[in-house]
């Protein structure tokens, strides 16, 4: 499967990058585009579990290391509020 890299530009100034096994998470962000904390949270996770199902549907099994970026992710999206905004500043494969 296609893996992807999501590079993030957060409120605090600093970067960082998650990982996804699936292009589907073309479908809930796109570069350039600006979200809320909310709605990354909503959308970001959404794409690692649409991605570990396809991994699944692929393999017979969930992709794990979505698992660990969730985790990553909620981590990181806790240290913000709601209202202030994440941009997506790339994404590669």
């Amino acid at each position: 499967m296609p893996e992807v890299l999501l590079q993030l530009h957060w409120p605090d100034g600093e970067a960082s990058r998650f990982y996804s096994p699936s292009t589907v998470v073309y479908d809930y962000l796109q570069p350039g585009q600006s979200l809320t904390i909310a709605e990354l949270e909503h959308r970001g996770l959404a794409a690692l579990r649409e991605a570990s199902e396809r991994v699944r549907a692929r393999y017979g099994f969930a992709c794990t290391r979505t698992d660990e970026e969730a985790s990553k992710l909620r981590q990181r999206l806790a240290r913000f509020g709601p209202a202030d905004t994440v941009e997506v500043r790339a994404l590669s494969r």
